[in-house]
């Protein structure tokens, strides 16, 4: 099979190395031309958890490539759309997209321009941090659930479960991906903000009582709109999964914070964003994640 992941961030580099060792062929398309050269001539180094070296196809345009049979989308979620203009040219009529993006909003964008009988959900908890270009280090071991995000089986689209399975990314997939896309959205609209605004690991959040309350009152938000919107989330104390989060992942700067020390768009707008207008439309107030909404977007719009 032609495996492509778009976007050589953490995950998708981690994903890269990983299936890199597979029989498959693998690619990475990104949209810079220097950088991609730089990845197919150094490859692909993993820390940390996983510890090896391996090479890549790697290449900014498409046609390059040629049509591939999966395409992993690893962008940010406000590079959606961009990501799938440039990956016209891969896509073929059985091709499979999965998207292993975080936030709210980029199923839609990657449904309404593709179609939905293509697109794949997906939710991950592995870990990483990107080091340098093409140097990760891996902090967190986690399954990897993918499913339709119309309750559907998956049908032949179950191909991504091995490719997965065997590049030893444990994955499942579920007939209610969208109880789980919310319920790693709360987690990341509890932290991700808070830590941006404050610049604090996560762990550290928990050690000042502001934050800590500020927390809970973002995920309690988060709640009331899952609830109305009769979301089932997956754990059964929102607060307490976040807080638990937060001690695993203590020494962690979330992407955000990262973002936001990179001085680079952050993803607000399809995390504490998206909380914000699935609430207005249920006539719910979300005051808290409001702020941290409008604070983040802010500190963007200060970078000099």
């Amino acid at each position: 099979m032609k495996v492509v992941i778009v976007g050589p961030g953490a995950i998708g580099t981690l994903l890269a190395a990983h299936l890199g060792r597979s029989k498959n062929e693998i690619w990475i398309l990104d949209k810079k031309a220097e950088r991609a050269d730089r990845l197919r001539q150094a490859g692909l180094r993993l820390q940390g958890l996983s510890k090896f070296e391996a090479k890549v196809n790697a290449s900014c345009s498409a046609k390059e490539i040629g049509r591939a049979d999966i395409i992993i989308i690893c962008v940010k979620a406000y590079d959606t759309e961009g990501a799938v203009d440039q990956a016209t040219d891969l896509i073929k009529e059985d091709t499979y997209v999965l998207s292993l993006q975080n936030g709210l909003g980029n199923l839609q964008i990657l449904n309404d321009l593709i179609g939905e009988e293509k697109v794949i959900a997906g939710v991950t908890h592995q870990a990483a941090t990107l080091l340098n270009i093409g140097v990760i280090r891996h902090t967190g071991k986690g399954e990897t659930i993918i499913g339709r995000i119309n309750k559907q089986p998956l049908g032949k689209a179950r191909v991504l479960l091995e490719l997965l399975n065997q590049a030893r990314i444990p994955t499942r997939s579920s007939r209610d991906i969208n109880s789980l896309i919310w319920s790693k959205l709360l987690i990341n609209a509890g932290i991700n903000a808070l830590s941006a605004i404050t610049r604090l690991p996560n762990g550290m959040l928990l050690k000042h009582p502001e934050t800590r309350e500020l927390m809970r009152s973002v995920v309690s938000e988060g709640v009331r709109v899952a609830k109305r919107k009769r979301i089932k989330l997956s754990y059964d104390d929102p607060i307490q999964k976040v807080e638990s989060v937060c001690r695993e992942t203590s020494s962690n700067l979330s992407s955000m914070l990262q973002d936001v020390l990179n001085k680079k768009q952050t993803e607000i707008d399809f995390i504490n964003g998206a909380i914000l207008r699935q609430a207005k439309s249920l006539n719910i107030a979300t005051p808290v994640n409001e702020v941290l909404t409008n604070l983040v977007k802010t500190i963007e719009k200060s970078y000099s």
